[in-house]
């Protein structure tokens, strides 16, 4: 069993499902003619906002093609980690800044960072594996240690959002799911905030971080695969299921960086 979970979460998979929700996000950009939705909060009146929607997509599109080859990974990799940096700084920090009580300005700066984060990740693998040289490879170690820092982080403020809004995310839930839906929204922030502190902690971290990706999978099969099924013509829909594909490729990342018996603190 260890030996195929050590394949599943192996580097260069998930260095290429990054690039495949990468280009999800391009190809539902490019349908829509339109950024995510609530995840790419562009300015309706922003001039010329049209176009610049579908050169980004085409953007996302081209960088996530290209993350699964090795040739063009690296570059490919950082691309993407500029346009979810620039998603975080030009459009969540200042609504954040603006709106600081508001706590889904704090959980949708956190959903961008956690893809920044995953990009780091996806960035140090393609360093490690194009040289062998110990600075470049302590220079991907340092990176990668970074990146988990930022998405333990992160999965605090997901775990604070579902008790918050608590109702918005119970009505997530399949109703036919026992015991319950509000049950399952408390018990998702609980995952939330172990998948934190073990990451953070670095106590049972490579578990911590495996079980968050099979639990943003199960969301994206029980909760964001039916809303296209019932309603394709809504871009929403589309676009949730694009960012969680994202959210499931960062998480994936992140598991692959923990090597076994890894039990202290990842320090950059």
């Amino acid at each position: 069993m260890a030996s195929f979970l050590d394949k599943i979460f192996a580097r260069d998979l998930a260095v290429r499902i990054f690039g495949l929700a990468s280009v999800a996000i391009g190809l539902v950009g490019l349908t829509w003619g339109d950024f995510l939705a609530v995840w790419q909060p562009v300015p309706k009146a922003l001039p010329g906002r049209t176009a610049l929607a579908y050169a980004i997509a085409a953007v996302f599109l081209l960088a996530g093609a290209s993350l699964q080859f090795k040739r063009s990974a690296r570059a490919a990799a950082l691309t993407l980690t500029l346009l979810y940096s620039l998603g975080v700084v030009l459009l969540h920090l200042p609504s954040l800044i603006a709106h600081p009580s508001v706590f889904v300005m704090w959980s949708g700066t956190a959903e961008q960072l956690a893809l920044v984060a995953g990009g780091l990740v996806a960035y140090s693998f393609c360093l490690s594996r194009e040289s062998q040289d110990s600075e470049r490879l302590a220079r991907a170690n340092r990176l990668a240690s970074i990146a988990r820092l930022i998405f333990g982080v992160c999965l605090i403020a997901f775990a604070l959002a579902h008790l918050f809004y608590l109702k918005a995310t119970a009505d997530f839930v399949p109703a036919w799911i026992p015991p319950g839906q509000v049950f399952w929204a408390y018990a998702t922030a609980a995952g939330h905030l172990a998948a934190a502190i073990a990451i953070l902690s670095g106590i049972a971290a490579r578990l911590g971080a495996r079980l968050l990706t099979a639990m943003f999978i199960v969301f994206g099969v029980l909760v964001h695969a039916p809303l296209v099924f019932a309603d394709p013509h809504t871009h929403f829909n589309w676009a949730a299921n694009a960012m969680n594909l994202a959210l499931i490729a960062a998480a994936w990342l992140v598991a692959a960086s923990i090597g076994v018996g890894q039990s202290t603190p990842a320090r950059p």
